[in-house]
C-alpha cells in the first residue's frame, strides 16, 4: 500500500458556533443548519448515519434518509425485519449523525426510536414512487440471497402481479427518534472545534453545555 493516510488533513476555517446562536429548542437550530446545508445543492442532504446495537452488544451503522422533523424528533422508514429493525426492537436506544462536511459541521443525536403509528407508515409508503414501493415489497432486507438475478426476478414478478396499486408490506414501518441529547459540532481552526450540546430536562425543556473540542 502506497497511500499515507496520516498525511491527509485540512484545517477548518469556515465558521464558528457561539452560545449567542443557540435557539430555545435544538430543532429550530437543526432546521436552520439544514436549510443552510441544503442551499448548497449537495447530494442527499437528508442522509444520516443511524447507529444501533445488537442484543449481544455489537454496534451497526448505515445511512438512511431523514423523512421528517418535529419537536418530537427525527423520522425515518424501513423494513421492520431488517437488521436495524430487529436491533431497534431489542434495544431502542440509537444515535443519528448528520455529516455535513461541506460546511465543516456535524449534528449528533442520541435518543430512543419509537415506532410510528401504522397509518403514518402506510401513508408515507403510498407517497413513494412506484419503483421504490416495488423494491420494498420485493426485498426481504438483510436476508441472504443467491444472486442479483434472483432479486431482479422477484421485482419483475411483483411488477406484473400488481399493475396498479401496490400493497403495503406487512414489514413496513416508521420510527421517530426522540432525542435526549443533540450536539452541534462546528469545525474550528487549530482543531479547536465548537461543540454545543442540548440535553433534555425532566420537565421536557432543554439545557445547553459547551464541550471541550
Amino acid at each position: 500500500m502506497t497511500q499515507n493516510y496520516a498525511d491527509i488533513r485540512r484545517d477548518y476555517t469556515q465558521s464558528c458556533l457561539s452560545e449567542s446562536e443557540l435557539t430555545e429548542s435544538p430543532m429550530a437550530l437543526f432546521e436552520r443548519w439544514f436549510e443552510e446545508y441544503k442551499s448548497r445543492e449537495v447530494s442527499d442532504p437528508t442522509a444520516m448515519v443511524l447507529s444501533t446495537v445488537s442484543s449481544c452488544g455489537q454496534p451497526s451503522q448505515r445511512i438512511v434518509l431523514l423523512k421528517g422533523v418535529s419537536e418530537k424528533g427525527f423520522r425515518f422508514f424501513t423494513n421492520s425485519n431488517s437488521n436495524k429493525g430487529q436491533e431497534i426492537s431489542s434495544n431502542p436506544l440509537v444515535s443519528l449523525l448528520f455529516p455535513w462536511h461541506d460546511m465543516e459541521r456535524q449534528v449528533i443525536v442520541k435518543g430512543k426510536a419509537i415506532q410510528l403509528p401504522t397509518e403514518e407508515a402506510e401513508a408515507y409508503f403510498k407517497s413513494r414512487p412506484r419503483q421504490s414501493q416495488l423494491g420494498a415489497l420485493a426485498s426481504q432486507q438483510s436476508q441472504p440471497i443467491d444472486s442479483r438475478q434472483a432479486i431482479d426476478e422477484a421485482y419483475d414478478a411483483l411488477d406484473r402481479e400488481f399493475p396498479n396499486v401496490i400493497p403495503v408490506p406487512e414489514h413496513w414501518c416508521g420510527f421517530c427518534v426522540e432525542p435526549t441529547a443533540i450536539e452541534f459540532w462546528q469545525g474550528g481552526a487549530r482543531r479547536l472545534h465548537d461543540r454545543l450540546v442540548y440535553h433534555r430536562n425532566e420537565g421536557n425543556g432543554w439545557s445547553t453545555q459547551r464541550l471541550m473540542p
